[in-house]
Parts: structure tokens; sequence; C-alpha cells
């Protein structure tokens, strides 16, 4: 297969010798939106983030497999791979576990008051706080329980908090206390103490969290977003933000966030340039992960 791999995947000499010796020839592509190294219609596999984003699917004629580093699927034609029969693999995974661990810490940031602490220690003020919160007991409502929705259960009920997940699709796993059809979303939010998007982006949850559902969360609920920022309306969430505990925000609907936005301003929003998936072992996942589809492939061709 030849086989394109672009610097999407931080990838060694050794690696690309090991994909060489699986019979696959390797072209390098470093920056996606530049000029591809080879007619794109002789390219037959792909392992690359926004390729497409830059490049039109339809001039790779003889493609048949794409592998991603990311673990959305937005950034890829479905309706074209799907139609044209492409294997289509994400990076599923590879980022769970510290986007999970971002998720508990930004929550614990709020509770635990880390920021007017951090102020005080800068002025060299000596003050008690008595509004710390626990999370031990609290209901953690998560909407998406795939691999990031579930190892984010994991840790939440870790600390013994009640976590429900909503879905498009029916879950059974032990990591929730119960799961619901995401139609019944505007009925458990009103008891939810966190809430956490891990949910896909698509057309049916684009602007999923609008002025009706943010209208339905409790007083000093947390609201938790690290999967895409077009999940949400910016202007709901900031009509509502006076009444809830506060916001964890990762991702945005566009990014980078414009320095005119009044987001930046909000000190009860903890704000972060979408990075809750970097972490130390992802590099290993998602080789290991690589490696492992690209394994499957040979037997099955």
């Amino acid at each position: 297969m030849n086989l394109l791999i672009t610097g999407a995947w931080n990838h060694s000499d050794d690696q690309l010798n090991k994909i060489r010796s699986m019979g696959h020839h390797v072209v390098l592509m470093q920056q996606e939106k530049g000029d591809l190294p080879c007619p794109a219609e002789e390219i037959e596999g792909v392992i690359c983030n926004g390729l497409f984003l830059y490049h039109d699917i339809g001039l790779f004629r003889a493609l048949r497999y794409i592998q991603l580093t990311s673990a959305g699927f937005d950034r890829v034609p479905l309706h074209y791979v799907e139609s044209h029969g492409i294997e289509l693999h994400n990076a599923r995974g590879v980022y769970s576990i510290p986007m999970a661990e971002f998720a508990v810490g930004g929550v614990l940031q709020i509770y635990k008051q880390s920021r007017f602490f951090y102020e005080n220690q800068k002025n060299g003020k000596w003050e008690k706080h008595r509004g710390l919160l626990e999370l031990n007991g609290k209901t953690v409502l998560i909407v998406g329980c795939g691999s990031v929705g579930t190892e984010c259960a994991k840790r939440f009920g870790a600390f013994g908090c009640n976590v429900i997940g909503v879905d498009v699709v029916s879950v059974d796993s032990p990591a929730f206390n119960q799961t619901c059809s995401i139609e019944g979303i505007a009925e458990l939010l009103p008891a939810a103490d966190v809430v956490l998007l891990s949910v896909p982006l698509t057309k049916e949850t684009e602007g999923l969290f609008d002025a009706r559902l943010f209208a339905q969360m409790k007083d000093g609920a947390v609201f938790v977003n690290l999967a895409r920022g077009r999940l949400v309306d910016v202007d709901a969430l900031l009509g509502n933000l006076g009444r809830l505990g506060g916001a964890v925000l990762d991702v945005f609907p566009e990014e980078p966030l414009d320095p005119a936005s009044p987001l930046w301003d909000e000190e009860k929003v903890i704000l972060t340039p979408h990075v809750s998936f970097v972490g130390d072992n992802n590099a290993k996942r998602l080789s290991k992960l690589i490696f492992r589809n690209l394994e499957t492939k040979n037997e099955n061709d």
C-alpha cells in the first residue's frame, strides 16, 4: 500500500522501517496544508489529522485506508468515505485518560476555589474561604459515553459521585450508575451538579447546549466542555454563568479564541487552549493503535 504519513504522527525512523517491513511504501508529508509529495491518485492509505480540510478527498481515487490521529471524525467527509468503502480508523482511546484527568482537575479547581487562593498567595494575603465543596455525593451528568466519557465516569465515580451517562446510542457500562437516551437530557439536568460534554460533533449535536438546556441546569452546577466548541451556544452559556458554579472550557466554536471574547474576563471560567488531550503517554498509545490497525489490515488483505 502506498501510505502517506503526515506530521500529525510524530513517528520515529524505526517505526517507519517497521511499516516498510510490513510491505508498505511510505511517503512523508510534514505540513498537511502543503503540497502533496506525490500525485493524489497514487495514494492508497493515509495517516493524518486534517489532511482533507486542505486537499479534496475526491482526488485520492485509489484511497482505501485512513488512520486519523484525532479521536473525532469531524475533519473527514464521512459520506464520501462510506460511499466509497474506505476503511476509516480514529484514535479512539488514545487521549481519553488525560482528558478525563483534566475534567476532574478542572471541577476540583472550582470546588476548592483555587483561583481565590492563588490570587491571595500572589498578594501574600492570609484569608480563609468557607465555601469549599466536595465531589463526594455529587451527581455528574456525562453527555457522550464513548471512550472519553467512560474514562471520566471511572474517575468521578472513584470520588464517590453518582455518574449518569446519556448518549445517542444504548450504553451498557459499569462505569455509569445510570444511562439514558440523550432525548431525556432536559429532565436530568436539574439534578446534575456537574455537566460534562464528551459527545462527538455531528449535525445532530451541533448547538446541542442552547438556551433551553442551560435554563434547565441547577444553580451552582459546573459546566465542562472538552469535546467540540460548536456543541455549545456561547451566548447562552454567558447568560447563565451568573447562577452557575462555573465552567471549564477547553474548546471553542472558533479557535484560537478571539481576544475580544468576554469569556477571557469571566472569573467563573477556567479557559484553556484546546490542550485537555495532552498527555505524556499519548505517543505510545497512538503508535500502538496505528500498528495494530495496520497489522489487522495486512491480515485481512
